[in-house]
C-alpha cells in the first residue's frame, strides 16, 4: 500500500525513512512536513497462521521486501535516491533481527549516497508522524502511544531531544491484549481491527470487565501505568465458563465489553495526566490509535476538560516508514547531529533515547 500527499513546494529537508521494527517493511519519503510517499510491505499474512509475529519470518520478509519497497517509494515520490538529504531508520525498540535488516539497509544507503544517517526511536516516530497531517506539534503535549508492544504516556517538550515517560504497561500492552482476546473469540490475527468491527454490533455493558490499576490503592502507586493482563484473564474465564455450560459465546458483546474496558482505562489516565500537568493537547499514536472507540472516547473526555486531541489517520497510526522520515526531517531541520555509521540496532531501546549518537 502506498499513500501520498501532494508536494507542497520544496520547503524543508528531503528525507527517506526506513521502518522494520516488527512485521511491516515501511519506507517513507517526506519533504519537511509534507508526505511524498509511504510504501509498506506487510508480512502479517505469513504470521497469521501462527497467531502472532514470528521474528525469523519477519526478518526474512524484510530482506525480501526492502529493495522493491524503496524503489516503490522513490517512484511514488518522483525522486531519485541521490536526491535525498538524509536517511532515517528505526534503530529500536523492536525485534532484534528485524531491526538489523533496516539498520543495515540504511547504513548501506548512507555510505553509498554519502548522506547523513539518523537512527531514531520507534516510539518517538509515532509521535512525530502527526506533524505530517496536523502540522507542528504543540510544545508541550501529552502523547499516549498504544500498540502491540507498548502502552505509554509521555510528556513531549521537543520530540527531537527527548521525551519524559510518565507511565507504561507493567504486563500486557493494549495491542497484545486485543490479539489474545481475538484468539479467544475465534477472530483473526491481528486482533485489533476485528474486535473493533465486531464490537460495533455488540453491547459495551454486556459484561463488566475489570479496569486494571484503577483502584484507589493502585492509583497511588501506578497512577499513569497500565495493566491489561488481568482483563485478558477475566475475558478468558468468562468465555470458558460459557463454553463449559454449553452456552454460545456472544462474540460481539464480549468484544464490545472488552474494548470498552481497554479504552476506558487508556483515556481516563491520559486525560488525568494532561490535566494534572496543565497540558492542553493529547496526541494518540500507535496501531491501537486506529480503534474507533478509543478515538471517540478520548475526544469526548478531553473536550470535557478543555483539552484538544490529535490522532493521525489510521494509515499513519500503524508502523510505517513515513513516521521515521517525519522524525528524521525534524532532526535535520533543527540541526541535530547525525548518528554515527556504527549505530546499533537496540531491541530494548528506552523511549528517552530519541536519537542514536
Amino acid at each position: 500500500m502506498t499513500d501520498t500527499h501532494p508536494d507542497a513546494g520544496n520547503d524543508g529537508p528531503l528525507v527517506l525513512g526506513i521502518e522494520t521494527s516488527c512485521d511491516e517493511t515501511g519506507v517513507g519519503i517526506v519533504r519537511g512536513r509534507t508526505l511524498l510517499a509511504d510504501a509498506v510491505a506487510s508480512s502479517v499474512d505469513e504470521h497469521a497462521r501462527f497467531g502472532g509475529v514470528v521474528p525469523e519470518v519477519a526478518s526474512r520478509a524484510h530482506l525480501e521486501a526492502m529493495v522493491p519497497t524503496i524503489e516503490r517509494a522513490c517512484e511514488t515520490a518522483g525522486i531519485r535516491l541521490h536526491d535525498v538529504d538524509a536517511i532515517a531508520v528505526t534503530n529500536g525498540p523492536g525485534l532484534a533481527g528485524a531491526l538489523l535488516v533496516g539498520v543495515a539497509a540504511a547504513k548501506a544507503l548512507a555510505i553509498g549516497l554519502g548522506k547523513p544517517i539518523y537512527g531514531v526511536n520507534h516510539l518517538a516516530s509515532h509521535v512525530a508522524v502527526d506533524q505530517l497531517e496536523h502540522g507542528a506539534l504543540p510544545e508541550p503535549c501529552l502523547a499516549m502511544l498504544v500498540s502491540g508492544g507498548h502502552s505509554s504516556l509521555l510528556r513531549v517538550e521537543d520530540v527531537t531531544v527527548g521525551v519524559e515517560p510518565l507511565g507504561s504497561t507493567i504486563d500486557d500492552a493494549a495491542g497484545e491484549a486485543f490479539d489474545k482476546v481475538a484468539r479467544l473469540l475465534g477472530l483473526p490475527f491481528p486482533g485489533g481491527p476485528h474486535i473493533d468491527r465486531a464490537a460495533r454490533e455488540g453491547s459495551s455493558v454486556y459484561v463488566d470487565f475489570p479496569r486494571g490499576l484503577s483502584s484507589r490503592r493502585d492509583l497511588e502507586r501506578h497512577r499513569f501505568d497500565f495493566s491489561f493482563s488481568g482483563l485478558k484473564t477475566s475475558v478468558a474465564r468468562w468465555v470458558e465458563a460459557r463454553e463449559r455450560a454449553g452456552e454460545p459465546v456472544p462474540v460481539a458483546d464480549v468484544a464490545a465489553s472488552f474494548q470498552e474496558a481497554v479504552c476506558d482505562v487508556l483515556t481516563r489516565k491520559a486525560v488525568d495526566a494532561a490535566s494534572s500537568l496543565g497540558i492542553e493537547d493529547i496526541l494518540i499514536g500507535g496501531g491501537v490509535a486506529a480503534n474507533s472507540r478509543l478515538r471517540t472516547m478520548a475526544e469526548e473526555r478531553a473536550a470535557a476538560k478543555g483539552i484538544r486531541v490529535r490522532v493521525p489517520r489510521p494509515g499513519l497510526c500503524t508502523d510505517n516508514g513515513a513516521m521515521v522520515a517525519a522524525l528524521g526531517a525534524e532532526m535535520v531541520a533543527r540541526g541535530r547531529t547525525p548518528s554515527s555509521l556504527d549505530l546499533p540496532a537496540d531491541s530494548s531501546l528506552p523511549v528517552t533515547s530519541v536519537l542514536a549518537g
